[in-house]
């Protein structure tokens, strides 16, 4: 029974056997003829050098896209293969998901070639136009022209720039194609959102073209104007003006004729910009920058006129200064100043004289007033308020730089007095003592003449005063009791003294006052002779009328003895 079965299963295998070597064989070709296409595709591929214009840079790439085309087909082809093989071994359980999944493949082929025909004649549309552009761009000497009208710097540039332009057009054209290839993919979920995309591109292109197209129209009329007026101003003598107005200083670097230039090229540029964007029709962006760019244009002839107030303020400022220097200098101010010992440094020719500092500040001041006025018509206000503010505070600074230069004068000619008349070291030391003293009480005025915390500066020179006085009298109360007792005593006996010839005047004039006395009651002195050494009567308080002691008097008989 068991041999029976054994031997059945041996007969099987044998009348299998045909089937296993024609499927072998099959698959055996499939797989040679696999590999030869494979090859062949990899091939001509690469002689179209596909791989090179749709992926120039593939430097950090492991596999090409020919190399990747021909794998896909190899394998497809081997599924096919394996199809055959299976079915020639009646292997229908293995064969019929192969055979599902290779129908699905079969059923997307056409699709997939239509795809790939309408994506083969983009690429070729797309092509032609690039090798147009670059072709037409050298047979009309687009990049010399360029060049010859300062579009680019650099030389090599305006080739990249048509081989850019070049390269746009194609990348631009594949994108118009896009959407029919993914529609005979019927891929409709992403070709219906990406047409849309895509419409609404092509629709703004012709508007974004044109504003180009009047951008570059405007800016090459804008450069050809501004070339042509600085070349005029330059041919007029331009620089020659300015040197004579004396602000060439103010285009260091640069010129008259260029700032000029540049000026209209921008007044040419605005409205360009203004009309390229009008042409673009983007109310989100080119509102607000159209109105930006109106408000410029209707501030431009007010900027134009603040910039000639300005420029006429330079000038002016200058000519005065000019003048104000001349008419101090032939006055004499610079040899008043040089006789008091000042401006040493102008006198030598190293610095700058009294009449030219002078001069500088009125050229300041004038500066600063067309300033003012040329932020006046600007409307910058705050500007204004602040330049106001500044000229207005500049009577205080010029008083204070007075009143300090006047006591540091002051200062040192006190000391040079003090020093002359003086001698010895501690007198020295008061004529420093002098000299500081009048600097700092200069320095305490200008301080109050710039309104710099005035309670505080008048409550510091109050204390200064103050300190000094206090130190003054400790000083000369520790230091000089001694020369202040001698000099106290001298006074007390000089008063003494005074006070004693004042006693003697008074009565000898009572003496020559008093009326004679009767001849009876005369003393007898008239015959006697004075004895040297016996005292005055007069000098007796007794006899003295004027003492009042003497003066009483008596109800009944006169005064008392």
């Amino acid at each position: 029974m068991d041999n029976n079965r054994y031997w059945g299963g041996f007969d099987y295998l044998l009348a299998k056997l045909p089937d296993l070597l024609l499927a072998l064989l099959v698959l055996l070709v499939g797989w040679i003829i696999a590999k030869a296409i494979e090859k062949a595709v990899l091939k001509g591929l690469r002689k179209t050098s596909l791989d090179d214009k749709v992926f120039p840079d593939k430097a950090n790439r492991k596999y090409s896209s020919e190399k990747i085309i021909s794998k896909i087909i190899y394998y497809l082809l081997l599924v096919f293969v394996f199809i055959l093989f299976f079915n020639i071994l009646d292997l229908d359980i293995i064969a019929a998901p192969l055979v599902g999944m290779f129908s699905s493949i079969v059923a997307a082929v056409p699709s997939t070639l239509k795809a790939a025909l309408i994506l083969l004649f983009a690429w070729l549309i797309a092509t032609g136009l690039s090798l147009l552009i670059k072709k037409s761009g050298r047979t009309l000497k687009v990049h010399e022209k360029m060049s010859k009208w300062n579009f680019t710097d650099n030389k090599d540039q305006p080739a990249n720039v048509i081989d850019n332009v070049a390269k746009i057009v194609f990348y631009l054209t594949l994108l118009v194609f896009l959407p029919a290839v993914l529609g005979a993919l019927n891929l409709n979920g992403i070709a219906g959102p990406f047409t849309g995309m895509l419409e609404s591109i092509l629709a703004f292109l012709p508007k974004l073209l044109a504003a180009a197209l009047i951008l570059f129209v405007g800016w090459f009329a804008a450069k050809i104007v501004r070339d042509i007026v600085t070349n005029f101003l330059q041919e007029i003598g331009s620089e020659k003006l300015t040197a004579k107005l004396g602000v060439s200083r103010l285009f260091e670097g640069t010129s008259l004729a260029s700032v000029i230039g540049t000026v209209v090229f921008v007044l040419i540029l605005i409205p360009t910009v203004i009309a390229a964007l009008e042409r673009l029709d983007i109310e989100g962006i080119s509102g607000p920058a159209i109105a930006m760019l109106n408000d410029v244009l209707t501030m431009l002839p007010n900027i134009a006129v603040a910039i000639f107030f300005v420029l006429i303020g330079v000038w002016l400022g200058k000519w005065i200064r000019k003048f104000v220097s001349s008419l101090l200098e032939r006055i004499g101010l610079n040899s008043y100043f040089s006789g008091m010992g000042l401006n040493k440094s102008a006198a030598a020719g190293n610095g700058l004289s009294f009449s030219q500092v002078i001069g500088y500040m009125a050229e300041v001041i004038i500066v600063l007033l067309f300033v003012v006025q040329a932020l006046n018509i600007l409307g910058l206000d705050f500007l204004v308020t602040l330049a106001t503010g500044v000229i207005a505070y500049l009577p205080h600074v010029i008083a204070a730089l007075v009143i300090l230069g006047v006591g540091l004068w002051l200062g040192s000619l006190v000391k040079k007095l003090l020093s002359t008349v003086l001698q010895g070291p501690h007198y020295k030391f008061l004529a420093n003592v002098a000299q500081a003293a009048i600097v700092a009480i200069s320095i305490f005025m200008a301080l109050d003449q710039l309104g710099l915390a005035a309670s505080i500066v008048n409550a510091a020179f109050i204390l200064t005063l103050g300190a000094l006085a206090l130190a003054f009298g400790l000083s000369f109360g520790l230091g000089g009791k001694d020369f202040a007792a001698k000099y106290l005593q001298k006074l007390d006996r000089k008063i003494e003294e005074t006070t004693i010839n004042k006693d003697a005047d008074t009565r000898a004039v009572m003496k020559e006052a008093m009326p004679e006395m009767k001849p009876g009651n005369a003393p007898d002195t008239v015959d006697k002779p004075i004895n040297p050494t016996s005292p005055d009567p007069s000098m007796n308080p007794a006899n003295d009328p004027l003492d009042p002691r003497n003066n009483r008097m008596d109800e009944n008989n006169g005064p008392l003895k």
